[in-house]
């Protein structure tokens, strides 16, 4: 009698996972506060206001007013034309993005030229608008196929994910799988560094779809990251039952036509492959969910190509800092947006240094490398010239094992480098951007970008996150020219890859990016457009409004103010004392954050926060809101003014006003001795309120009245 013996390891039973007990603080980079707060507003920045155009930021004004201290933002616009804004009206201030700052087009005051490109912006808001909504019609026309995977068989492949997942990390899985589920086919980017786990969220993504019964395509930019990619889904999917294949230039004539004869029958379940997958003569029998690994390298017909995808598959999008137009999308809610701004454990911030070439400086650093054992990264954009480039390395640094490597080579001949170095058989890789989004060498801690002036900013941050993928401390060195013999915007992206070196910082450069190329136009080919006119938040605030009110089967009002929200005026201070608090970009933001709060829970919200970072409100800053819960009660009501004094005062009547008349005409009789109609949106009251409390308590029952 045979017996068989079946050997099992511990780590397929029970997975090996490594847990974490310390906590783990999140980063507060809500992409809707990033662009829309004012708080990194600095003096000449512009900025947006709603009735009077594009501006430039002068800072905060004390000054007074009737006798009473006010706070006025002031605005400088063309010819040297001045505006205070009061704060409580910042609901009608943006900061201006989608263009560069430099060039940003100033308004002129008392002219009709702000008028003119509003009107022209929202025309095409409304073309934008109505092709949103048939791309939404089609996706609701053809609902997408539920992706459902047996839930112990998830916690199976979720078990061999050797490390614990970050807090972003996890939320991100979640939100992918319920969009999985839904039968609305998914359209989300997810924004996270180089090596913090976005490749993890893919895979989780991946083995749903797999389960489902559905065929996953993973489009790459280039044939070195489609071999890595291929590498790691088939190691974490060597114990399932599904048929991973990869399609590029590395592959032969014959392994290619194997791979699209098995996408044809059904047997191939995933593919990772680059442009080559975009072919017409690719495809699939049941494809259900794209995935898009970093997309700024991919040309806008071949995005235009997926997009016809996005009405019947899922399509997931991988980025360490997302395109203008992506972000755009996302941001103004046309695309769902995730992001994983929290390191893995131990991962230290790259040390990123802007500096002219030096022959010593590369020494030393290459040096300094090779000493602790680690690997270096020569990263020479020019194929003419990269040999010349690296036998001047060999003579600077004779203890470093040089090796080349670019785009040119064979297939065969680059990939065996690539391997070289994986296995540190050479620790000097001198090669072209193409590296850009390479294989994954922990060893590789210091890179150097010759020429990073001629890059753009995600590519520079997508090579430094070449290294620093473990937990030694890595370096970034950036050769440049002199300042002088560089582009105004050269120097910004290289400022702001300099400046913003933290971990998870890819957002927040992307927001950067946003504002040095512009914001592009969402649909079509175009890349620049109304956007510049009217700037990103004020562009996306309209278009919002516009698709809502298309949605309503009504047609959009676009060329009136969103916020031109009612005045209060009650005659008493209102502000945020500056001896209270003395940072005047902190009382920038909260000026903002005040008068846009939605609602009175907000509010509520805001005032504990403001009491628990700064202490007691001083009484200016409780009557600033107080003023706030008025002006969302008149907002509701739909008044157009305010205005409370000593002697009394008046109501302004917006002329679509929610007030019921009925009850307008019985308050004014049941008070007639102080209350009187002044032409047909007006009432006026004689009433003495001289001190503060009591004119709130009479706005405050007005308002109630008029709501009755």
């Amino acid at each position: 009698m045979t017996r068989s013996l079946a050997v099992i390891a511990e780590e397929q039973l029970f997975g090996d996972r490594a847990r974490q007990e310390r906590r783990r603080r999140r980063a507060d980079r809500d992409p809707e506060r990033i662009v829309r707060d004012l708080a990194d507003l600095r003096p000449g920045a512009p900025v947006v206001h709603e009735e009077y155009g594009v501006g430039r930021y002068l800072g905060l004004k004390p000054m007074e007013v009737g006798g009473m201290p006010c706070e006025f933002l002031l605005l400088e616009y063309a010819d040297g034309d001045k505006l205070y804004v009061p704060v409580q009206s910042l609901e009608l201030i943006s900061r201006y993005t989608g263009g560069s700052p430099d060039h940003a087009p100033l308004h002129k005051l008392g002219t009709d030229t702000w008028q003119k490109a509003r009107k022209k912006a929202a025309q095409r808001i409304r073309d934008t608008a109505a092709e949103l909504l048939d791309l939404y019609s089609r996706r609701a026309a053809r609902p997408g196929v539920k992706l459902t995977a047996n839930e112990a068989d998830l916690r199976a492949f979720e078990a061999s994910f050797r490390f614990e997942e970050t807090p972003d990390q996890a939320q991100t899985i979640d939100q992918v799988i319920s969009d999985l589920r839904s039968d609305k086919p998914m359209d989300r980017v997810v924004c996270g560094d180089v090596g913090f786990g976005k490749t993890e969220v893919a895979l989780r993504a991946a083995f749903v779809a797999v389960q489902a019964g559905a065929q996953v395509a993973v489009l790459v930019p280039t044939t070195l990251l489609a071999q890595q990619h291929y590498q790691t889904f088939a190691d974490r999917f060597a114990d399932w039952p599904f048929k991973v294949d990869s399609l590029s230039r590395f592959r032969s004539t014959r392994e290619v036509n194997e791979v699209t004869s098995g996408l044809e029958a059904g047997t191939t379940d995933i593919v990772i492959g680059t442009h080559r997958l975009l072919q017409n003569n690719v495809r699939f029998k049941n494809l259900g969910l794209v995935i898009l690994d970093e997309e700024h390298r991919f040309g806008v017909k071949d995005k235009e190509k997926l997009k016809q995808l996005r009405a019947s598959v899922d399509v997931l999008t991988l980025t360490a800092t997302p395109i203008p137009r992506t972000l755009n999308m996302a941001m103004g809610g046309l695309r769902d947006l995730s992001l994983i701004t929290t390191p893995p454990a131990s991962r230290l911030a790259i040390k990123t240094f802007v500096t002219q070439w030096d022959g010593a400086t590369v020494r030393e650093a290459c040096l300094r490398e090779i000493r602790r054992g680690g690997q270096i990264y020569y990263v020479h954009n020019a194929v003419e010239t990269i040999e010349r480039t690296a036998k001047s390395l060999v003579e600077l640094v004779p203890e470093a094992r040089v090796a080349v490597g670019h785009g040119q080579m064979r297939e065969r001949e680059l990939e065996q480098i690539m391997l070289d170095f994986y296995h540190q058989r050479c620790n000097l890789l001198v090669c072209t951007t193409i590296v850009e989004s390479g294989i994954d060498v922990p060893n590789a801690n210091t890179i150097v970008i010759d020429r990073a002036d001629k890059l753009g900013l995600a590519q520079l941050h997508q090579l430094r996150g070449r290294v620093g993928r473990s937990h030694h401390q890595a370096y970034a060195y950036l050769l440049t020219p002199p300042r002088n013999a560089m582009t105004a915007d050269a120097v910004k992206r290289l400022e702001a890859i300099e400046s913003l070196e933290d971990l998870g910082a890819g957002f927040t450069l992307a927001t950067h990016d946003l504002e040095i190329r512009g914001a592009g136009e969402l649909l079509g080919e175009e890349q620049s457009g109304a956007i510049q006119e009217i700037g990103f938040a004020l562009y996306m605030e309209i278009l919002e409004h516009a698709v809502a009110a298309l949605k309503a089967g009504k047609i959009p009002d676009l060329e009136a103010p969103l916020h031109a929200g009612p005045e209060v005026d009650l005659h008493i201070p209102a502000l945020l004392p500056e001896d209270y608090m003395p940072d005047v970009h902190m009382r920038l933001m909260l000026y903002k954050r005040i008068a846009a709060a939605p609602g009175n829970e907000a509010l509520r919200e805001l005032q504990v926060e403001m009491i628990d970072r700064f202490g007691l409100l001083p009484e200016p800053a409780k009557n600033l809101f107080r003023i706030a819960l008025l002006k969302i009660a008149a907002r509701t009501l739909g008044l157009r003014k305010v205005d409370f004094g000593p002697g009394g005062g008046s109501v302004v009547f917006d002329a679509a006003t929610k007030v019921n008349p009925a009850t307008l005409i019985r308050f004014v009789q049941q008070n007639q001795k102080t209350h009187r109609f002044d032409g047909p949106q007006k009432i006026r009251f004689t009433h003495k309120l001289e001190k503060d409390e009591e004119r709130f308590v009479a706005a405050e029952f007005l308002l109630a009245a008029l709501r009755a």
